[in-house]
């Protein structure tokens, strides 16, 4: 399995915007920033484009996504916050991007506390988001994600959405009572028919077919 520093890496590497690190520079800051959130106690999961890797084969990754409380990130003036608003902040560590999901918002703190694992990543075991909680917080983004009109985003989600679903099977019914409480009634009618649409994709290619 790759580590998350050769994640990074390997995405960095076909991004010209981004400057390059060494190898072992990279695996140096990555560490250092997950000893620093176990020395300090920190109750964090580690949520998008990593977590997605280590279940199913998608796209790289050049940032590090987590859920945190925010009395917690304020407990980590190493990461040098560039935006914050209520339910999200971008900061940087040591030239690594962190995107911060904050647990204000209920729905990213539920996530945090029901759908975590340990999982082993290069030696270091690392919480990180299931199957299931990647799922659930790619299905609440979309609706947001189409108003916005961010269609690129809208269809990367929507790719993750189909591969983990393949590998992965959740219910539509499931994931609408998940998030019930948290959408828009207009919202969840939405997420059926994109639920739909993904479904129809896998059923052209059933589990095991090449």
């Amino acid at each position: 399995m790759l580590t998350i520093a050769a994640i990074l890496r390997n995405a960095r590497l076909f991004n010209p915007r981004r400057p390059k690190m060494l190898d072992d520079e990279i695996a140096r800051i990555v560490d250092d920033l997950f000893a620093l959130l176990a020395s300090r106690r920190i109750d964090y999961l580690l949520v998008g484009g990593i977590a997605l890797l280590n279940y199913v084969q998608g796209r790289n990754t050049e940032d590090i996504d987590l859920i945190l409380a925010l009395p917690d990130l304020e407990r980590l003036p190493e990461l040098q916050i560039e935006s914050q608003d209520r339910d999200f902040a971008r900061a940087s560590f040591r030239g690594l991007r962190v995107d911060v999901l904050l647990t204000q918002n209920k729905w990213f703190d539920l996530v945090r506390r029901e759908h975590a694992a340990k999982n082993d990543f290069g030696g270091r075991r690392i919480s990180v988001v299931t199957p299931e909680g990647l799922i659930l917080l790619k299905f609440y983004a979309l609706p947001s994600l189409y108003r916005q009109g961010n269609f690129e985003r809208v269809a990367l989600y929507e790719t993750d959405l189909t591969l983990l679903l393949h590998k992965y099977p959740m219910s539509v019914e499931s994931v609408l009572t998940s998030l019930r409480l948290h959408l828009a009634e207009a919202d969840l009618e939405s997420l059926r028919d994109i639920y739909g649409e993904i479904e129809r994709r896998i059923r052209r290619y059933p589990a095991g077919q090449s």
